[in-house]
């Protein structure tokens, strides 16, 4: 059996070669940035960007007001409007989080504690990739939300740039940080009125960049009547709750979830025990709570992880009145053409055993299936007789879980009878470390930002570039007519007889009802399809 030491030892070489692959990228950007210094006006004041490969890029725009101190835990407020030409050259603050620390997946070691532009409460900032400035393109707009569940991540990772699909697809991209973790969503709405929206600050920080889309991007070459949402993991989940929020409608026109479908929102009573736990672990008397407004975000961060619990949006009747997608799809988003997904081997992210055997596998199955469940992994394996015992455990459970919740959640949009649903699975294994991990969690993220070589998963690949062709262009079509196929990958919108769904792989296309055999021997409803995510 391998040592501590030397399990800690591979996984922090892991992680430093990752970082390594990730530091790359924002060199090049660097070199490659021309000295042109476009100027693009928005409602607040002037904005200065850079033009960096034909696209005119602006980073760290502020859309929303600093939220420390007073302004913690209350609602957005817009920013103050500037008189002299603002630089938007540098990334804006990362929104406050833990950092990765011990034994932890090479994944989340690079993904949001090496991200420049720093920790801190300003944090309400987005970034612009287009085209053009004042042409009239009235461009598509592919605004993203990033994952980490709702408690960590930024839109600073390379592999968000959004600059390829800019070009390939002639669009503006928006990519936005907002409040996580304690400081989006601790509940405190049940010790004082002022602070009813504590539980959903952070979705309202979403809603506030989508009224900045609305009134500016226009001047950025955009067109606000047809902005598509997306996002992997979390952000998908924060895509499923703004479908169901009455502030977001009409800011949005498509809407994406990438292995994040959220059925459910978490529930007040966890809400407010988990704000009960941080306050007691900060040794505040619940009388003299609002101390917290004053105490340095470290404290509230390092209290978070501590007490543990539930952060993450509740349904405070207001703000978000109802869960997202449970026990229908929410009327409110009728209209709006939606697409949802996942990868085969979604849970498998931070499986480190890779040597475990079929038996070893169908034990841990026991612990997560009831009754016999023999029978499933003899079929699995059947079906897949090259996929290591980790890839097979990691498929049942996604089958199980993800996957289940993502076509509920598809169904469930079908089910109105207005606005198209469309259906996928990414099935093909990401190359990295010899293709051991399959497709696993995050896959498709630099697949759809046509970053391929942006991201140690998909990098040094000679296939990743054509799916990256393929998905991304999927997206873009998505984003300009609401229906995602193109002339060489035709797409069935769902219905719940044939269950159309595009497979997308070396070769991809749609199938109808695929693994039907297999997904009907797990337990029904074994996804609880709450609103976190994962990374």
């Amino acid at each position: 059996m391998t040592s501590r030491r030397a399990f800690l030892h591979r996984n922090t070489l892991l992680a430093a070669g990752a970082r390594a692959a990730l530091a790359a990228p924002f060199a090049i950007t660097a070199a490659r940035s021309a000295p042109a210094s476009p100027i693009a006006d928005t409602t607040y004041g002037k904005l200065r960007g850079r033009t960096e490969n034909g696209i005119h890029v602006f980073r760290g725009v502020p859309y929303g007001a600093d939220t420390s101190g007073k302004n913690r835990f209350l609602a957005p407020r817009k920013p103050a409007p500037w008189q002299a030409t603002r630089d938007a050259l540098a990334w804006g603050h990362v929104a406050p989080q833990p950092l990765p620390s011990g034994n932890y997946d090479y994944t989340r070691a690079v993904q949001w504690a090496t991200q420049p532009g720093g920790r801190g409460e300003d944090c309400l900032v987005l970034n612009v990739w287009t085209p053009g400035l004042k042409d009239g393109g009235k461009r598509a707009v592919l605004f993203s939300i990033h994952g980490g569940g709702y408690t960590s991540g930024t839109s600073h990772n390379p592999v968000f740039d959004g600059g390829a699909l800019a070009r390939r697809g002639n669009v503006v991209v928006v990519t936005v940080n907002h409040r996580l973790g304690a400081l989006g969503y601790l509940h405190l709405g049940e010790l004082a009125p002022e602070f009813a929206q504590s539980g959903v600050a952070g979705l309202m920080d979403l809603v506030l960049a989508l009224e900045w889309v609305r009134d500016n991007i226009g001047n950025l070459g955009g067109d606000p009547g047809k902005v598509l949402i997306f996002g992997q993991s979390g952000g998908g989940s924060k895509v499923c709750h703004l479908m169901a929020m009455p502030s977001a409608t009409g800011l949005f026109h498509r809407a994406a979830a990438q292995s994040g479908a959220a059925l459910r929102s978490g529930t007040r009573e966890n809400a407010v025990r988990t704000a009960e736990r941080l306050i007691a672990q900060l040794g505040i008397p619940k009388s003299r709570f609002r101390e917290l407004q004053e105490a340095p975000y470290e404290m509230i961060i390092g209290a978070q992880g501590a007490a543990g619990g539930q952060f993450g949006p509740i349904v405070d009747g207001a703000v978000v009145p109802r869960d997202p997608f449970d026990p229908d799809a929410p009327a409110i988003s009728a209209d709006v053409p939606m697409m949802a997904g996942s990868n085969l081997h979604d849970s498998g992210l931070n499986r480190t055993d890779f040597s475990i055997d079929d038996a070893a596998a169908q034990e841990q199955l026991k612990t997560t299936m009831d009754g016999d469940t023999g029978h499933v992994w003899s079929a699995y394996r059947a079906a897949d007789p090259k996929a290591t015992a980790a890839q097979l455990l990691a498929r049942i459970s996604s089958d199980q879980g993800v996957r289940a919740n993502t076509r509920t959640l598809i169904e469930r949009k079908a089910a109105l009878g207005r606005a198209p649903g469309f259906l996928y699975l990414l099935t093909w294994p990401a190359p990295f470390m010899g293709g051991r991990y399959g497709s696993v969690h995050g896959t498709d993220v630099p697949l759809i930002f046509h970053n391929p070589e942006l991201w140690p998963l998909t990098a040094g690949s000679a296939q990743s570039g054509a799916l990256a062709d393929r998905m991304a262009d999927a997206f873009l079509a998505f984003a300009k007519t609401g229906n995602p196929g193109t002339s060489e990958l035709p797409w069935k919108a769902y219905d719940p007889a044939s269950k159309p769904t595009m497979i997308f792989d070396v070769r991809s296309g749609v199938k109808d009802d695929p693994d039907h055999d297999l997904l009907g021997l797990l337990p029904q409803g074994g996804g609880r399809g709450r609103g976190r995510g994962r990374g």
